[in-house]
């Protein structure tokens, strides 16, 4: 007998927003960790602003920004002179902007998010083996009591780069490792540097070739740095690599001592300047790998589990979160019953390029600097904020129709916000996702300008075979042209008074939008054409 629906390996920022996901669906979690105390690491520090969206929806993100600070740009220093300032902005169509927040803090409110939802993280037990059959997973853990056995219908490996549940699954990992060394401090700097800017100093040499580099990442608290350099002789160590070969992650037994980060500080500081307060410090190799599937049966694996790569850009933990949350809702259908057969396959199809192009690009950013492949400053500040992924390849995914208007967010593209909307009853203008639950998939049926009274009813039938066909796993809205004569409806109906939504979603007259649980479009097509959104509905509702 299942004794859980989900177990989740690794109570990091991955798991945790696996379980929190799970557990806003109903889904029962048991979420484990080896560690007896939340670590208290600034390792991911970058919050991107497809990210701060996620977390939006789920219910954090209030906390995560006052927790935090804005990532205002990064000060590149050659031999002690300025040559680029970089500011990164993201346009008036994105809700959020660039962020900054310990990772230790973004697991303390995740933390405190699972917590409100009535689970609680099983510290001092981890996943140490699992059989899976067709009817679930029998997964061994290993704990204060010793091993006990858990039957659950679904594992997830969110256990970081030397993952159980990836080995146990016989995944490849393949890639390398960087033969550089570095090390990492958490400090405080009495410098002048701009509030919000990373600083980032190098000392080349005559050819171009770079043999010192420092970068200064913000953290929240006055004049507080992540900063990170290469590691001096004393303290290099041969890699350990975790027993398995990956050689990624903290290393050596010995952390770096103030003196160590100051001596780099006075050879690479734009000004002189002294730091103080280290709170936490160690040394760290870095490895470029990726799974060769993110799962099989009913295990997968996010993450760090799944890919490892260059901290360039603060991808690595950003695209972990997005990871757990495409899983999520695709695993709560599953254990409800009423997921298609193949929904849980769109999880590799969609998630997995997803990873080896962000691998690939943090890599080649590591070696070259983010946005060297491009002059296009909008595409590459969209792309390093993550707003630019595209499932639209996925079986998860369909479009009866190409939008007319190539700008037009098309099936598999990041669903767009759009504010300046009303509705009754209400003072205030709305935005489109404080109106979309997050929980289930939104149908937002758009009503242009020329619908009337007449067309409600069509609007309504839609609605109604839509919902049936999803099992009820559908909130359902209008969104109407400000001259649109729909008023008679009983679905929920908001007015595009600015016509904002229209200018962000360009549908070709009246047009059926799916949006799913993690903020994808999954459909579009004319509202006339019911049969085809009703076959689009197959490929994720049994």
């Amino acid at each position: 007998m299942t004794e859980v629906d989900v177990l989740i390996a690794g109570a990091g920022p991955i798991g945790l927003t696996a379980a929190v996901e799970l557990r806003r669906r109903g889904i029962g979690v048991r979420i484990v960790d080896p560690l007896l105390e939340p670590p208290q690491y600034a390792k991911a520090v970058g919050i991107q602003p497809r990210t701060l969206e996620v977390f939006e929806s789920m219910g954090v993100v209030g906390k995560v920004l006052d927790a935090g600070l804005e990532m205002r740009g990064q000060l590149v220093y050659v031999n002690g002179n300025q040559v680029s300032r970089v500011d990164l902005t993201t346009p008036p169509d994105v809700p959020y902007r660039f962020h900054l927040l310990p990772q230790y803090a973004t697991e303390r409110i995740l933390r405190e998010r699972l917590t409100d939802l009535g689970t609680e993280i099983d510290r001092g037990t981890a996943v140490s083996a699992f059989e899976q059959d067709a009817d679930g997973v029998t997964v061994t853990l290993t704990g204060p009591d010793g091993e006990t056995t858990v039957r659950a219908d679904y594992l997830l490996g969110a256990d970081g780069a030397h993952s159980v549940v990836r080995k146990g699954l016989g995944l490849s990992f393949e890639g390398a490792a960087f033969t550089e060394q570095y090390m990492l401090g958490d400090v405080a700097v009495d410098w002048s540097m701009p509030r919000g800017y990373a600083v980032r100093s190098m000392h080349q040499n005559a050819d171009g070739t770079t043999d010192d580099q420092l970068v200064c990442i913000p953290l929240p608290g006055r004049g507080r740095y992540r900063m990170s350099m290469l590691v001096p002789e004393e303290l290099a160590v041969a890699p350990t690599n975790g027993g398995d070969g990956v050689a990624h992650g903290f290393e050596g037994t010995r952390a770096p001592e103030l003196s160590h980060i100051q001596a780099v500080v006075d050879r690479l500081s734009p000004e002189p300047a002294s730091v103080s307060d280290l709170r936490w410090s160690s040394v760290f190799r870095i490895s470029h790998r990726i799974v060769d599937s993110y799962g099989r049966g009913r295990v997968f694996v996010a993450g760090d589990a799944a890919h490892i790569h260059p901290p360039t850009g603060a991808q690595g933990m950003n695209t972990g979160v997005q990871d757990a949350h495409n899983l999520a809702w695709k695993l709560a259908l599953a254990v409800a019953g009423v997921a298609s057969e193949k929904l849980l396959d769109s999880y590799d199809l969609e998630r997995r390029p997803v990873g080896e192009e962000v691998v690939g690009r943090t890599v080649r950013d590591a070696r070259e600097g983010i946005g060297a492949d491009s002059t296009d400053i909008d595409f590459v500040m969209r792309r390093e904020a993550q707003l630019l992924i595209s499932y639209a390849d996925s079986p998860a995914v369909a479009g009866s129709t190409v939008p007319s208007a190539p700008a037009a967010p098309r099936a598999g593209e990041r669903a767009p916000d759009a504010a300046g909307l009303s509705r009754e009853s209400v003072n205030h203008q709305l935005r489109l996702f404080d109106v979309l639950g997050g929980v289930d998939h939104s149908l937002v049926l758009y009503a242009d300008a020329a619908a009337g009274t007449g067309d409600v009813t069509g609007l309504e039938s839609l609605a109604a075979e839509i919902s049936a066909k999803s099992h009820g796993h559908f909130d359902i809205h209008v969104v109407a042209a400000p001259t649109a004569q729909v008023g008679s409806t009983d679905l929920p109906l908001l007015r595009d008074t600015d016509g904002r939504f229209a200018d962000g979603y360009l549908p070709d007259g009246s047009t059926v939008f799916v949006i799913r649980p993690d903020g994808y479009v999954g459909y579009r097509g004319p509202v006339t054409d019911a049969k085809a959104a009703l076959a689009y509905l197959e490929g994720t509702f049994r």
